[in-house]
């Protein structure tokens, strides 16, 4: 399955997504949505569908959140790392090898990374996008996709002051980022 949907649906997933076995039979992807963007909601919803077309999808208002999940022992497989083996951290998650073969294939699953663990943002009457992360792995796919693409970015690494939490990485685009948002389709609304 290796299309632009699925890609997407990698990007979000790695973003804002859990996977987990709670009944041990059956692993459930779980992502996490603010009820402040509903087109990113539905964008999540529909791609999921799409990609588990046989898959009941699920969505659970937790008042100002949305959580949609699925149930299916492919979902392992198809995202790349496992339920009960620890955190996207620890596993060291990163985007498919297969996504850097082509464009399209990156663009998707950057603009899942983005709508889910990134940020728009105007400073002064400059717009910038912003991708934030403590995966390292996840990191480098981010500069590498957005290299691939041909944007300039810089990365930051921020230690919160607390000495046990991990340091936070963040990959601003500044230069033509209305250009990246453009092509990447982003609408964080």
């Amino acid at each position: 399955m290796h299309d632009e949907n699925t890609a997407y649906v990698i990007g979000v997933a790695l973003g804002d997504g859990n996977l987990s076995n709670p009944n041990g039979r059956a692993v459930r992807l779980r992502i996490f949505c603010d009820k402040k963007y509903p087109n990113i909601i539905t964008n999540i919803e529909r791609s999921i569908r799409i990609l588990l077309p046989d898959n009941k999808i699920g969505l659970i208002d937790h008042g100002t959140s949305i959580d949609i999940s699925c149930y299916s022992n492919r979902l392992e497989n198809i995202l790349g790392w496992k339920a009960g083996k620890g955190s996207k951290y620890e596993q060291k998650v990163c985007a498919s090898a297969w996504i850097f073969n082509k464009k399209h294939f990156i663009r998707n699953c950057l603009r899942g990374l983005i709508e889910t663990d990134g940020s728009i943002f105007r400073d002064r009457t400059y717009t910038h996008v912003n991708f934030t992360s403590i995966i390292p792995t996840l990191v480098l796919d981010v500069e590498r996709m957005l290299a691939g693409l041909g944007y300039s970015y810089s990365t930051q690494c921020v230690q919160d002051r607390n000495p046990r939490s991990k340091p936070k990485y963040v990959v601003r685009v500044c230069t033509r980022s209305l250009d990246l948002i453009k092509e990447l389709n982003i609408n964080k609304s």
